[in-house]
């Protein structure tokens, strides 16, 4: 898309649309949220070639007291090539879209022959380094939505991801190994995203503001040194949450793509622990991969 008025004047307009959205936590507005609430609309994805790990056994002790909520985890040791996963469902993205909102941006300027506005990369450094949905907004609308979206993710490689309806970015449907692919897209040179694109992604994730340190990063070597994105969201009807968490992270200097996905819990805070719990727990195991 080429950056012009009318695309400022579509930035300012999401941006006050979005600010005036009936929304808790993270993603969107009332309505489109409920529309969501009970149906993901995506079967389960096709699992990578040669058939991934199974994590169910690292995981025991953290899904034997799930108590009604969901988890699903994804594992790529980028050395070996090798997966393993656990569970292959449809979740909320909250604000893990956020990461492939931008990727498709710069994928679309790469098309256009085009460097990103100054108002653009303002946008994109609060959207990740912030998670805020402002910036977010005006990027949705920017990249045309969830046409853009789902058109940028074929090149990208992913397979069971919908944008979600209008405004309402958070409520995007996506699976763990999408998320890991999406990753392979950032990182990896095999990409439709130019090596300028994909380091400015990586220099993103790499400063998240502390207050959003945790996830996935709770099972590296190196908390510092994960490149990262978070998301939570309460759901309007139901008044649990989902919290998401994907990223790079490095153990004994090999580096690992993790995305683990969760929903139905009482509190952020209980989410979070799971999250951290069954990053924790899948690494563990992570010599099986090699």
């Amino acid at each position: 898309m080429v950056w012009t008025a009318t695309g400022a004047a579509l930035l300012a307009v999401a941006a006050a649309v979005y600010g005036a959205a009936s929304s808790q936590g993270e993603g969107g507005g009332e309505s489109a949220e409920a529309k969501n609430e009970t149906s993901s609309g995506i079967a389960p994805t096709a699992s990578p070639t040669p058939a991934p790990a199974d994590l169910a056994p690292a995981l025991a002790t953290v899904t034997a007291d799930l108590a009604g909520r969901e988890l699903s985890v994804a594992l790529l040791d980028t050395t070996s090539g090798k997966w393993a996963t656990y569970g292959d469902g449809a979740f909320d993205t909250a604000s893990i879209v956020k990461v492939d909102i931008l990727a498709t941006l710069l994928l679309q300027a790469q098309d256009a022959e085009r460097e990103l506005t100054a108002k653009e990369r303002t946008y994109a450094t609060d959207m990740i380094e912030n998670s805020d949905n402002d910036a977010t907004s005006a990027l949705w609308t920017v990249i045309g939505s969830a046409t853009g979206l789902d058109a940028a993710n074929k090149r990208l490689g992913l397979i069971g991801t919908q944008g979600g309806d209008g405004t309402v970015w958070g409520v995007s449907q996506t699976t763990a190994e999408d998320q890991v692919r999406l990753l392979q897209s950032v990182f990896d040179a095999k990409s439709p995203l130019t090596p300028e694109s994909r380091a400015y992604i990586q220099k993103l994730m790499r400063h998240i503001a502390p207050t959003q340190d945790w996830g996935v990063s709770a099972a590296a070597d190196d908390p510092a040194a994960t490149a990262l994105k978070n998301g939570w969201l309460e759901r309007t009807l139901t008044k649990k949450w989902d919290v998401n968490s994907i990223g790079r992270i490095e153990i004994d200097g090999r580096a690992y793509f993790l995305a683990v996905l969760t929903n139905g819990h009482t509190t952020q805070e209980a989410g979070i622990r799971l999250v951290e719990e069954a990053s924790r727990a899948a690494v563990s195991e992570i010599a099986a991969l090699r």
